[in-house]
């Protein structure tokens, strides 16, 4: 599988933002998704994690309540909304494949797509 993210941008802390991460292959469906993020001079940390069939979700402490991960399995895309956004989840984001759900660390990870900028200015 290969993946494509998609809709960063910059918006105004309390705003909000779609991001997608598309994805190709036949067999999208069973691939756990995961979302990170890098802020400039941190390691990268996980944000969400959705199961292949979509009925398990998981989120990071700092974005639970906040922002809501979702799948389509067609058309092979993941979505991850972000409301009340905030300066400090300004970072890049990065869409990543497994085929095992339950690891929620970056090096777990060996499917990446691109990342794509979010700016939350305050």
């Amino acid at each position: 599988v290969q993946l494509q993210a998609s809709g960063g941008g910059s918006v105004q802390a309390g705003g909000s933002l779609r991001l997608s991460c598309a994805a190709s292959g036949r067999t999208f469906s069973t691939y756990t998704i995961t979302w990170f993020r890098q802020a400039p001079g941190n390691e990268r940390e996980f944000v969400a994690a959705i199961s292949g069939s979509g009925s398990l979700t998981h989120y990071a402490d700092s974005v639970k309540g906040r922002f809501t991960i979702s799948r389509d399995n067609a058309p092979n895309t993941v979505s991850l909304r972000m409301n009340s956004l905030k300066p400090e989840d300004t970072a890049i984001y990065y869409c990543a494949a497994r085929t095992i759900y339950g690891s929620f660390n970056a090096a777990s990870y060996t499917i990446w797509g691109q990342g794509t900028l979010v700016t939350v200015s305050s």
